[in-house]
């Protein structure tokens, strides 16, 4: 008796492994999604702040200000969105197992985000105000400051994916990390057109 339960345990405890391991990928994936969901509720209310500011404020623009040059701006977030589509593919390389590829447009992916905030600091060091320069100049460098910390985290995820990418059987076990990684990057590129069209657009 006492053999045929251990038998009966031992066939079914794999299958109990499973079970135990989806479960701790949905927890993942619903934390990660409660991750986004805070970030999103603290940039619109950057975004809130932001339009109350500039309708109720007389003197918008600092002294000497007419308004903020948009072209390069404006290459620099054709680049960021399109890595949302490059990301995408390195994505659909790792799930065709094709690391070579998945590897490849990751780093295309991580060159663009880079070159994004390369392009964000020599915007900053041209601009004739400062962090100081009233509530526009205070809104502006909050706002752009902090959605270009987020792009770096999504850079560093990047990377971290990119190492594992060379742990032999690695993703094997699963692609949440990638996915997570995939997710926040498409968020923090639907956050910068939102931030483009309130910041540059909208002058």
């Amino acid at each position: 008796m006492d053999s045929s339960v251990n038998s009966h345990h031992l066939q079914h405890s794999p299958h109990h492994g499973v079970e135990h391991t989806h479960d701790e990928e949905g927890n993942s994936r619903f934390g990660f999604v409660v991750f986004l969901l805070s970030e999103s509720i603290i940039f619109l209310s950057f975004f809130a702040a932001y339009i109350v500011s500039k309708l109720t404020t007389f003197d918008w623009l600092p002294p000497g200000v007419s308004g903020l040059e948009i072209k390069e701006p404006g290459i620099n977030t054709v680049i960021l969105v399109s890595s949302s589509f490059v990301i995408y593919f390195a994505e659909r390389e790792l799930k065709r197992h094709n690391l070579w590829g998945f590897r490849s447009f990751l780093i295309i992916t991580m060159a663009m985000g880079s070159y994004f905030l390369y392009g964000q600091a020599v915007e900053w060091g041209g601009l004739a105000f400062g962090f100081t320069s009233g509530v526009f100049g205070g809104m502006f460098y909050l706002l752009t400051g902090f959605h270009g910390l987020h792009v770096f985290t999504g850079i560093l995820l990047q990377l971290i994916m990119l190492i594992r990418s060379f742990i032999p059987n690695n993703y094997d076990k699963g692609h949440f990390g990638v996915d997570a990684t995939s997710l926040f990057w498409h968020f923090v590129d639907v956050i910068w057109i939102i931030l483009f069209v309130l910041i540059y657009v909208w002058q």
